[in-house]
Parts: C-alpha cells; structure tokens; sequence
C-alpha cells in the first residue's frame, strides 16, 4: 500500500476530529467568529453621516477580520491535544507527522469559509457594498487564499502552540509573513466589489496568491514533523 493514501486519510481523521470537537465545544469558535463581526462593526461606525466605504477599504475590513478569526481558530485547533499528554498520541500514532499539519490545515479552512459566511453578509450590510466583479472569480480568490491562510496557520499554529508566550507570539509573527497574500486578496476583493484594478492587475494577483499558496504548502510539508516533533 503506497504512503500517499495512508498520508491523506490520516489527514482526514484527524481533521474530521477537530472539527468535531470544536463544534461541539462551541466556545473558541464562537469567540473566533464574533470576534470577526466586531471588527467589521467596529469599522462600519468609523463612517460620517452619508460618507461611502471604498471596496478598497471593505476589502481590506474583510480580510482583517478573517485573519484575526484565523489565529484564535487555529490556536484552538493545537490547543486540543494540549492536555493530559495527549499530543504524544498524535506522534506515537502510525501516520505520517505531516498529516496532523494537512488535518488541521484542513479542519482551519473549513472555519474559516463557515466564518466568512457570516463576514460577507456583514460588510455588504454594516459597510453598504455590494458586489459587481464576477462572482465565481471572487470566490475562487477567496478560496485560494484561504487555502494559504490555513496552510501557513496550520504550520504556525504548532510553532506557537505550548506557551502562553509562544500563542502571543503567533498573532505577531504571522502578520508580516502573510502580508503579500493580503495585499494580493485586498486588491482581488476590491475589484470584485467594484473598485476595479488596472488591466492585468488582477491576474498578477492571482498569481501572486498562488505562489504564496504552494510556498506555504510546501514549507508545511516539509518543516512541520521537526516543529512539531521538537517542541518542548
């Protein structure tokens, strides 16, 4: 039996886990998610009377608010095994480590789309946008980065995770390395609610995020079984 299927379905496992346990457990999701929707309020009130919010501006609101539900997320999801020695049995289990990294990576991107059902809804009402770019576009840019959010959460996350040192420490560190793909989702979000990027913009963009994407896939597969193996 070859490596690959025993890899993905122990991805699957353990990201079909998490996710029960944190939808079960409610709290730290709840938390992630209203923290979200606080921001985006707390934004909408910074508008005059009559004055309008730029896409650039809601763009860069949505996404604020998606990577500070990120970080409470995926500080949850290495928070589950934090007890009672019960990350030993993530290692001693016969799966390869990089699948606890895919599996939560997984359970995070999961999160996060059920966290931006209520955000998009939010900033079209609390920031009066509305949509005009094409919408399978859109979406598709809002997949793909958070196809990178995840992916770099999920590596960072177990980086962080153990201290409350180290869990402060991730709110910090991931900001700088995530701000090429969110100047990249800004500027996508923003054509997509009708701001519009100059002609070609929008592809180097995209492409943009998809580099990032397979960085941050590649270095998760790589770095996370010494990170995570080697953490005291």
């Amino acid at each position: 039996m070859s490596s690959t299927p025993s890899f993905l379905s122990s991805a699957l496992i353990i990201g079909r886990k998490d996710l029960t346990l944190l939808l079960g457990r409610g709290t730290g999701l709840a938390q992630a998610f209203l923290l979200g929707l606080l921001i985006i309020f707390i934004f909408s009130l910074s508008r005059g009377i009559g004055e309008t919010v730029s896409a650039q501006a809601a763009a860069a609101i949505f996404w604020v608010a998606t990577l500070f539900c990120q970080v409470l997320v995926f500080t949850s999801l290495y928070a589950l095994e934090e007890v009672n020695g019960q990350r030993q049995g993530l290692l001693l289990a016969p799966a390869p480590l990089q699948s606890i990294w895919l599996g939560k990576g997984l359970a995070g991107l999961i999160m996060l789309l059920l966290a931006q059902l209520l955000f998009l809804p939010a900033v079209a009402v609390f920031l009066d946008q509305e949509p005009q770019g094409t919408l399978m576009r859109g979406l598709l840019c809002i997949l793909l980065t958070d196809v990178g959010l995840a992916a770099a959460g999920s590596l960072l996350g177990a980086l962080a995770q153990g201290q409350a040192a180290r869990e402060s420490l991730l709110s910090i560190v991931i900001f700088p390395l995530l701000l090429p793909l969110l100047l990249a989702a800004i500027s996508t979000g923003a054509e997509f609610l009708g701001g519009g990027v100059p002609s070609g913009d929008g592809e180097n963009w995209l492409r943009i995020i998809m580099a990032f994407d397979a960085l941050f896939l590649a270095a998760g597969l790589l770095l996370f079984g010494f990170i995570y193996n080697s953490r005291e």
